[in-house]
């Protein structure tokens, strides 16, 4: 998994509330297991018409936005059902942090072990925000993990809150599996005492 530490991108506004996962990657696109690949099927049903065409309204069709790395978005974002696509579906189109004042906390902690940052800040920044957003490629916002901190284009610095865990995890790079391999020692070591303890296992 990728390291985060800092990211400066133009922002996609998304001021729908209640996005869930369906919404993010509809259910017909579950049937993989390979975490790339969806980008192409995120937000499918609001992106493509009933004939696989782009709907130029839909904001990462739009061409300032289709490069986006962060999304700014409505409250409750990433409820309804469990499904781990969702962020894998946002990473693989190149999304790497979503803004918004709250989560659904299942996919706010899958986020997490895909690389991806979700942030909670009150409404009143998240409306800043979204106006830069909407501004597209003339304006940007950054993001700096290990200050906690969000800046809006015009240098609006606005502080965030995280689990010093999951903040240690992006910093680092850190998955489940990553997190394992740092104790490979101490399970190689235990291992070996294991099978001379009990040969016969």
């Amino acid at each position: 998994m990728d390291k985060f530490t800092t990211l400066s991108s133009v922002a996609a506004p998304m001021p729908l509330v209640n996005i869930d996962t369906d919404m993010i990657i509809p259910k017909q696109f579950l049937k993989t297991i390979q975490r790339s690949g969806l980008g192409k099927n995120l937000f499918d049903e609001m992106r493509y018409d009933d004939d696989g065409n782009e709907i130029p309204e839909f904001v990462l069709n739009q061409p300032a936005y289709r490069k986006a790395q962060i999304l700014v978005a409505g409250d409750n974002f990433g409820c309804g059902s469990s499904r781990e696509h969702a962020p894998w579906a946002l990473a693989d189109f190149g999304i790497k942090a979503v803004i918004s004042t709250s989560f659904a906390d299942i996919f706010y902690n899958n986020c997490f072990k895909n690389g991806m940052l979700p942030i909670v800040l009150p409404q009143e920044q998240v409306d800043i925000l979204m106006e830069d957003a909407r501004k597209g490629e003339n304006a940007r916002i950054a993001i700096d993990l290990e200050t906690q901190t969000v800046t809006s284009a015009d240098g609006q610095e606005f502080g965030f809150e995280l689990d010093p865990f999951k903040k240690h995890c992006l910093l680092n790079g850190l998955d489940d599996i990553g997190l394992t391999l740092e104790k490979v020692t101490a399970i190689d070591s235990f291992e070996v005492q294991a099978a001379q303890a009990r040969p016969w296992v």
